[in-house]
């Protein structure tokens, strides 16, 4: 069967594919991501288990190509107006979460006895988390838009940009040392061979800068015409560059990222990710894959001891760093601890940063394996972790309520002193905001709930009273002014993005029947009949299902062909402390 593989390399990658397959079933079954399953076929292709790769520059080759197009996907996120749209808090808890991260592993490594330069590249790998996982498992459990959600998403946004930077670094030195070998066979020219690099690199953005100003736009209005002739272009711009960049002295990697850059201000952005998107996956296979035959089955074992250290920073310590931070920055435990756990693994990233060091030379085969092996603990544990986060919290939240601050309650009691209401909105999105702001226009006294603090000061700021807190929290709800209430009415959906599993509605009815709310009680459900007869059965007064409600209005409006009442409404979006 081998002396048959080795006969061929369409064979080989035949092989290769149905193993993949395979052990991506295994890995759908074990509710794990691809990319563990991939780094798992190539340690069993590899020549310390079935010996099933024997055409090595062909993976290769297929690896880079799929680099490419990945970093080009990441450029095509790089518009200009993405630092305008990151707000102070996604900026400032994106950097301290990489300082503080790549400063304490930074410090671990070099404990462990790696030298400065090695402890340096373990703790730049570490500092990064999987965008790719993270968005695909937030997007399972319908949490993107949940406040701990897009603060998890605006980190990862600030460390994409930190990667970025880190290979464009790397990139540099791969030229100043490219342009120092060449001096040395050539006659100490390596001045002018830097220079000629560097030059090479300038003449390179300049022209990315033309062709965005007067050539993308036209361009890619004609090539959109054609969904295939779409992406065969995008493939061939991200290979064209990055074979480019690679003649100019510069990385591959640059070139695939400036391709996505030239296009990222283009309105076709979306639909080139869009159809990108599957064959990144496919290519990136041969990358995890070859990760994987480098993975020698005897250096698992000496290596061992330091990736179970670094593994415990990644998913643990890591995740302290940023409950931490975003406490300090006035956010609950609760939502600091659940965006801590989603970042609680290393990225891709990590392992194509230490990938290009060791093709420059500057890292092991053996810290590769390393920072591989980290990657597949790191990833494996975090995925259950996110998969069951609601569980995941419940089970520390004991511990975590000594350290809760009591802003929240106090904020309450100055409230209900200054004035009364006569009915509480809780959760002011989309939904729950339009639903206050027309109570409030009919002339009823609205106090409005949020646990995310930059609803509660635009609402603040368009004069509308509002208050910062978790109703998740019996205490706080009894310390809401419910004497004279008329409704409360909750808008935050009763589904599986809620800290408490199908429980948020049914907890939020106990804490307010114990605190002898004597008012009546509106909630909203996005479930079926059983989901609407339980909250029912719970004591709800009113049940809210928005998009069968708004069926029926639509039917309404239709029959009567009347225009309804319409109201200027604030966006969530303009509540956001960032933009994803």
């Amino acid at each position: 069967m081998l002396d048959l593989l080795s006969a061929s390399i369409f064979y080989q990658v035949a092989a290769l594919l149905v193993l993949a397959g395979l052990m991506g079933l295994v890995g759908v079954w074990l509710r794990q991501p691809l990319i563990v399953s991939f780094i798992a076929v190539g340690i069993l292709a590899g020549p310390s288990a079935l010996g099933l790769v024997h055409e090595a520059d062909h993976i290769e080759l297929l690896a880079e190509l799929g680099i490419a197009v990945l970093l080009f996907l990441v450029g095509l996120k790089l518009d200009l107006n993405l630092i305008r749209s990151l707000g102070p808090v996604a900026a400032v808890a994106g950097l301290a979460q990489v300082a503080l991260t790549g400063g304490l592993g930074f410090a671990i490594a070099f404990g462990l006895g790696f030298d400065v330069s090695d402890s340096l590249f373990l703790a730049v790998a570490l500092t990064f988390s999987s965008t790719i996982i993270i968005v695909k498992l937030l997007s399972d459990k319908r949490a993107i838009d949940s406040l701990y959600g897009r603060l998890a998403l605006g980190v990862l946004i600030i460390q994409d940009l930190v990667v970025v930077l880190a290979m464009i670094v790397l990139s540099a030195h791969a030229a100043g040392q490219g342009a120092a070998l060449d001096a040395g066979h050539g006659g100490g020219q390596g001045g002018g061979g830097l220079m000629q690099v560097a030059l090479n690199g300038v003449g390179l953005l300049v022209a990315i800068a033309l062709f965005m100003r007067f050539a993308a736009e036209p361009l890619m209005r004609q090539i959109a015409r054609s969904p295939e002739l779409l992406l065969c272009f995008s493939v061939a711009w991200a290979a064209l560059l990055a074979a480019g960049a690679d003649f100019l002295g510069l990385s591959k990697e640059m070139g695939g990222l400036l391709a996505g850059v030239s296009l990222a201000s283009t309105q076709y952005r979306e639909a080139v990710a869009a159809r990108l998107a599957p064959l990144r996956d496919f290519l990136l296979l041969f990358f995890f894959i070859g990760l994987g035959t480098q993975l020698e089955l005897g250096q698992l074992g000496a290596n061992l001891g330091a990736a179970a250290v670094l593994s415990v920073f990644v998913l643990i310590g890591k995740p302290v760093l940023v409950t931490l931070i975003t406490a300090a920055m006035g956010y609950r435990l609760r939502t600091g601890v659940l965006s801590a756990i989603i970042l609680g693994q290393i990225s891709e990233f990590s392992l194509i940063f230490m990938a290009m060091g060791a093709g420059l030379g500057l890292v092991s085969d053996a810290l590769l394996g390393l920072i591989t092996l980290v990657g597949l603990i790191t990833i494996a544990l975090s995925t259950y972790a996110i998969t069951y986060l609601q569980w995941v919290y419940l089970r520390i939240e004991p511990l975590l309520r000594r350290f809760e601050r009591d802003k929240a309650l106090a904020e309450v009691q100055a409230i209900e002193a200054e004035e009364q209401f006569d009915m509480v909105v809780i959760g002011l999105g989309r939904f729950g905001g339009t639903v206050a702001q027309r109570l409030a226009a009919k002339g009823h006294r609205i106090l409005g709930v949020d646990f995310n603090p930059a609803a509660v000061r635009r609402w603040r700021r368009e004069g509308l009273r509002a208050v910062y807190g978790d109703a998740t929290d019996a205490d706080f709800v009894a310390h809401l002014p419910l004497e004279n209430i008329h409704w409360i009415v909750s808008a935050v959906p009763d589904h599986e993005t809620t800290v408490i599993k199908h429980d948020f509605n049914s907890s939020l009815i106990d804490s307010l029947k114990s605190a002898g709310f004597k008012g009546k009680i509106a909630v909203t459900c996005h479930g079926g009949d059983a989901d609407w007869q339980r909250i029912k059965q719970k004591g709800a007064d009113l049940v809210l299902m928005p998009f069968q409600d708004a069926a029926d209005r639509t039917v309404e409006l239709l029959e009567e062909r009347g225009l309804p009442w319409r109201l200027d409404v604030i966006e969530p979006d303009d509540q956001r402390e960032f933009v994803v």
